[in-house]
């Protein structure tokens, strides 16, 4: 069913999105009480919502994408919004855990476990959404929410690799037919970073500046990055610098455990020289699961952002498996099979298969897609 502008623009309507905020309550009690209350946060995210898209259901409905902008202000609120309170949230805690005498070295690494499952699943998701924006205002709370958590090269390494590349051995998050995470993940880490550095060298180049000039966004991402670390050190001493670290790491890990999902054996076809077919809404996993939509602000309809990037998370399309194959759970679920390569294997294999006998029936031989080994595009 498409819903017209005005049932998108319902408060109600965009209601449900904002769950994420409930998340930040939990941390809280967990920081206050610690003992089993710290793990809140990893039960909420990774079991209750997949429980909750068991009880909810599907959402297939489609906004009509004549929704304006207007439409869509309680929608662009909530991106908005999550910025500073993940400040307030992450910095209230940091000085307040780092000298608790009531909590164990084990429980205060157990809060910012759970500290970080949140910037990571929502915070750069969020930044996700505000990084693909014309508005400097969003485009710059991206960064803001990046720089927590010490990833800023993200912003460059998605839009000017990740989107263009998608589906070819130039794209290092494109995982590969039978990689394991653990092996997607370090290889990621590393790659991702140069591919970054990479293509705004190359952009900077194309202008005649060398790759040091002020103008290099490297320069913004390691100054918010070391005024963040510092803040830690100035709220929790050594102590609270530790406990940055580790809900960075914990948010880095989240969203390349989303990446590894969300393109895991889906390649495009070389055309020869070079040359790759346009990005089609099949090259990327779609799930429909309406739970995790509402904390993930739409990302599982991923098929629909890499064929059309500029589209707000409201109105980006779900697909039916005619257009783009399909994720058996939601992204709650299918992240804790990725951990679990056998049980990964064994579910999704047999869907890369089924896509490529689906859309590439003339193609034989699948070495060279499966090592990443055909040409680099152009």
């Amino acid at each position: 069913m498409t819903l017209p502008p005005q049932t998108v623009a319902k408060l109600a309507n965009a209601l449900p999105f904002a769950m994420s905020f409930l998340l930040i309550p939990l941390a809280y009690l967990g920081a206050a009480y610690g003992g089993w209350l710290i793990l809140l946060l990893p039960i909420a995210t990774w079991y209750l919502f997949s429980v909750l898209d068991l009880a909810v259901g599907l959402n297939t409905d489609n906004a009509d994408l004549d929704t304006s902008e207007e439409d869509m202000f309680w929608y662009r609120a909530i991106t908005l919004v999550w910025a500073p309170a993940q400040f307030v949230m992450l910095f209230s805690l940091i000085a307040y855990v780092a000298p608790a005498t009531h909590l164990t070295g084990l429980e205060k690494f157990g809060v910012f476990f759970g500290v970080g499952v949140i910037s990571g699943t929502v915070g750069i998701n969020y930044s996700h959404e505000l990084m693909h924006q014309k508005n400097k205002i969003e485009r710059w709370l991206a960064d803001f929410l990046l720089a927590m958590v010490l990833y800023s090269h993200f912003r460059s390494e998605h839009l000017l690799v990740h989107h263009r590349y998608v589906g070819t051995p130039r794209d290092p998050v494109t995982a590969r037919m039978n990689e394991s995470f653990y092996r997607f993940y370090p290889r990621v880490l590393h790659q991702c970073f140069w591919s970054a550095w990479g293509a705004e060298k190359a952009m900077l180049a194309r202008k005649d500046l060398p790759a040091t000039d002020f103008s290099n966004p490297f320069w913004k991402y390691g100054a918010l990055q070391l005024a963040f670390v510092l803040l830690a050190f100035v709220l929790g001493g050594w102590v609270g610098v530790v406990l940055f670290a580790v809900q960075a790491g914990v948010a880095i890990w989240q969203l390349e455990l989303v990446n590894y999902i969300e393109h895991y054996g889906l390649t495009r076809k070389h055309l020869g020289d070079g040359k790759y077919e346009h990005t089609q809404p099949r090259h990327s996993w779609n799930s429909a699961q309406k739970a995790s939509n509402w904390l993930l602000i739409n990302l599982q309809r991923h098929s629909d952002h890499h064929y059309k990037p500029d589209r707000r998370f409201p109105v980006l399309q779900n697909y039916t498996e005619a257009d783009a194959p399909q994720l058996p759970y939601g992204y709650s679920v299918m992240t804790i099979a990725a951990m679990m390569p056998r049980i990964w294997r064994r579910v999704m294999n047999p869907r890369v298969h089924k896509w490529r006998g689906m859309y590439y029936p003339e193609i034989t031989d699948w070495k060279a897609y499966n090592k990443a080994t055909n040409p680099l595009p152009r």
